[in-house]
């Protein structure tokens, strides 16, 4: 998963990636009706694909007034995804990450600016190393208003860098949590070299560019 791959297999996962925008299948995906989570002892759910979850997880739990960041597996149109099946890119699911929040700490406003400041937004199909449909950029909506937030905070930044921003925006359907050796990934393997050399610079290189949102150190 996390390393560079070959010309070979960037190529299929680049063909994969392309039937899938033309599957009636992820059409359907992405034209469903959002399902709404509802609060659970006063906390939200938000969901986001931005490349590896490892990374992504790592983001979002540093942010004040996340409780929880879990990494799965969301955005396509096959039941029970496991991590073998979606590195096919025949799955419609993107690695993704459902985050738990106190929305009076932390509102789905700012989550979408810190999924922004924590990527390369104009990067198609990944996030560094890691290409393919599976790696590709999404953020879900669970309501009109968050779609809203989206689309304008999406069109905003096109605007700012002239550029074609990445990110799918897609209707909230099914989360499907991974692995238990995916979670807290890179709390629990610091000497792991993508680790050292691609998730830590990430969660770096967004903490330094949104400090006013990070939790407190202790």
């Amino acid at each position: 998963m996390k390393r560079l791959l070959p010309i070979l297999l960037l190529t299929l996962l680049f063909s994969c990636n392309n039937q899938a925008q033309t599957n009636p299948k992820q059409e359907a995906v992405k034209n469903a009706k959002p399902i709404e989570v509802p609060l659970k002892n006063g906390l939200a759910k938000a969901y986001f694909a931005s490349g590896c979850f490892w990374c992504v997880e790592a983001v979002y739990e540093s942010v004040k007034g996340v409780d929880e960041a879990i990494s799965g597996y969301s955005g396509g149109y096959t039941q029970n995804p496991t991590y073998e099946k979606s590195n096919t890119g025949l799955t419609g699911h993107a690695e993704a990450v459902e985050v738990i929040y106190d929305p009076k700490v932390v509102s789905f406003s700012t989550l979408v600016d810190v999924y922004f400041a924590s990527q390369n937004p104009t990067q198609v199909n990944g996030q560094g190393p890691d290409r393919g449909s599976q790696y590709r950029s999404i953020i879900f909506y669970q309501n009109d208003a968050q779609k809203k937030i989206i689309e304008e905070k999406k069109a905003a930044l096109a605007k700012q860098l002239n550029a074609t921003i990445a990110a799918e925006v897609y209707p909230f359907q099914k989360f499907w949590k991974a692995e238990d050796y995916h979670q807290n990934y890179e709390k629990l393997h610091p000497e792991n070299l993508y680790i050292q050399n691609v998730s830590i610079p990430r969660l770096k290189k967004f903490q330094a560019k949104m400090p006013e949102v990070l939790k407190e150190k202790h």
